[in-house]
């Protein structure tokens, strides 16, 4: 277990490393044309964005109306993030990508059409919007878990930076086009525009589909009870729950710039369509240049500091919106919004995604997703309509310091990045494969793992296997305690281990899901055991 804890620092100072260039990344195929046609993608959503918040403003002049729809875009990531996450790592992820932008293609062609028809009002905006956001959500766990697969292990914090930069660029060149766009021909064109980038992934994912999932003897999981892995596996991580809870304290509080950005546009700086797309391209800009220097950041600054320093920045850009009226030092702050945006959040997927084992990966990547742009989605409507009562620059205010105050989650969930050994799982024991298994949905199944431990170690025992609760839990576990054997009179103590999950099919998951950080863990507390002595495991099923 030491040489455990000495490998993780080495694990991770060469992962931190590795993440100082992206280049690597781009000499597979794969992951370049996936990058491409996600690239085009997203430059057609963030096309779609901008137009429709913009045509939203000239429609209505609602600050509340302009800031739900950030709302309608990102609040299907809340409602079907998770659910599409277990799909991309339960079932064919080719055809759940194909279908879901497919039905995008059609939905925002209808919104074109309505657009150029001049029949798109403020309630057709929000609907549409909200329908293409919730393909994108159907899509995006499965599509990010694909474009990962594709490199090593090693080469993996640059592929999310990469990811980052691509994103972040069509957000700076999105908004740019569908400003000149909509000046010159209308938000009709616009939302045709975003339909030719839908196609370009589909066309992508077609040409370089996913690996199926490796064949497996265990039964197959349902879409609730993946849900429930999902959360059970955040729940019990503190790794990953610390990276949850503050990307979505950081989301929520980022989101009041981005919602506010139109009206910022038009009632303080009196721009117009195409000076708005300009403000997005500043944020957009800012991040790009981020992305191209973030792991050096990293390396030099670590993951606390480098989040409290754009943490203060973009809290610095919402003091300025709010109090500054001249356009240019408002886009020179823009940029650094931008850069901060993009160095927190890159910062987090990582720590995210480099802590999970491959069978909850697409699942950690949704509940990255739903943390961030969940909180963006509810921190949009509540900052849209604090606006409304208290006023724009008040709210920007409050905003700067609720982004400020989030700060404060440091010390109680602190980050760090993975290690390989906490990833890479332990091939499934064929002992628990028994000639007459019972049925996989048979249960309650309670575990108990007997040691029979040298009195002078008992201290020292339980707090070894005190260690086991987290990942027990983690994995499936509804309840676990440990117990001494009242009844024993030989000259070692004797404990017992017992957890309990839900059926035969959960136990069987939950023995495939331990890692060698877990092995590790239980070896360790064999020190402590009678001499000639071996843990004993009985396994008992719920018959009333």
């Amino acid at each position: 277990m030491r040489a455990a804890a000495r490998q993780r620092p080495r694990t991770m100072a060469r992962m931190a490393e590795a993440s100082v260039s992206i280049r690597a990344t781009l000499r597979h195929t794969a992951f370049r044309a996936l990058l491409a046609g996600g690239s085009i993608y997203f430059i057609g959503n963030a096309m779609q964005a901008m137009a429709t918040a913009w045509l939203m403003v000239e429609l209505t002049g609602s600050s509340f109306l302009a800031a739900l729809v950030q709302t309608a875009v990102f609040l299907p990531m809340f409602l079907l993030s998770l659910p599409a996450g277990v799909m991309a790592d339960t079932t064919d992820r080719k055809r759940l990508m194909l279908g879901a932008l497919a039905a995008q293609a059609l939905v925002v062609s209808l919104l074109a059409a309505l657009a150029l028809a001049g029949w798109a009002g403020p309630a057709a905006l929000l609907f549409f919007t909200f329908v293409a956001g919730c393909c994108t959500a159907v899509l995006s766990p499965s599509w990010n878990s694909t474009i990962v697969d594709v490199v090593p292990r090693e080469e993996l914090p640059q592929a999310i930076t990469a990811i980052g930069i691509s994103y972040n660029s069509a957000r700076a060149l999105g908004p740019a086009l569908a400003g000149a766009v909509f000046a010159a021909a209308g938000s009709g064109w616009v939302f045709a525009l975003a339909v030719a980038g839908i196609v370009a992934l589909f066309e992508a994912v077609r040409r370089h589909p996913p690996r199926p999932h490796p064949p497996s003897r265990l039964p197959a999981e349902r879409l609730w009870g993946g849900m429930l892995s999902a959360l059970r596996f955040a729940r019990h991580n503190d790794t990953v729950l610390a990276q949850l809870l503050r990307t979505g304290a950081y989301g929520g509080a980022g989101s009041a710039l981005w919602a506010l950005l139109p009206v910022i546009g038009q009632q303080k700086l009196g721009l117009g369509a195409t000076g708005f797309g300009f403000l997005m391209a500043c944020l957009g800009t800012g991040a790009v240049m981020a992305g191209l220097v973030i792991g050096r950041l990293r390396t030099r600054l670590g993951l606390e500091r480098l989040v409290a320093i754009c943490a203060v920045v973009f809290a610095l850009a919402m003091v300025v919106s709010a109090l500054v009226t001249v356009p240019a030092v408002v886009y020179l702050s823009l940029v650094g919004a931008g850069a901060s945006w993009m160095s927190v959040m890159s910062t987090y997927n990582t720590a995210t995604q480099t802590s999970v084992p491959p069978w909850v990966r697409a699942r950690a990547t949704a509940l990255h997703t739903l943390a961030a742009l969940g909180a963006f989605a509810i921190g949009s409507a509540l900052w849209g309509a604090v606006s409304g009562i208290l006023g724009l620059s008040f709210t920007l205010l409050l905003a700067a310091a609720a982004m400020l105050a989030s700060l404060l989650l440091a010390r109680r969930f602190p980050l760090r990045m993975g290690g390989l050994d906490e990833v890479t799982q332990v091939p499934l024991s064929q002992d628990l494969f028994v000639k007459h298994p019972p049925a996989p949905e048979a249960g309650p199944v309670a575990v108990e793992i007997g040691y029979r431990v040298r009195p002078e170690f008992a201290p020292v025992f339980l707090e070894a296997v005190s260690l086991l609760r987290g990942p027990r839990r983690r994995d499936g576990a509804t309840f676990w305690r440990v117990y001494r054997d009242l009844g024993d009179l030989g000259q070692a103590t004797r404990y017992v281990e017992r957890f309990i999950v839900t059926s035969w099919a959960d136990y069987l998951h939950q023995r495939a899901r331990r890692t060698l950080a877990d092995e590790e863990l239980e070896l360790a507390l064999l020190d402590y055991l009678e001499e000639g002595s071996a843990p004993v495991t009985q396994h008992y099923i719920a018959e009333r």
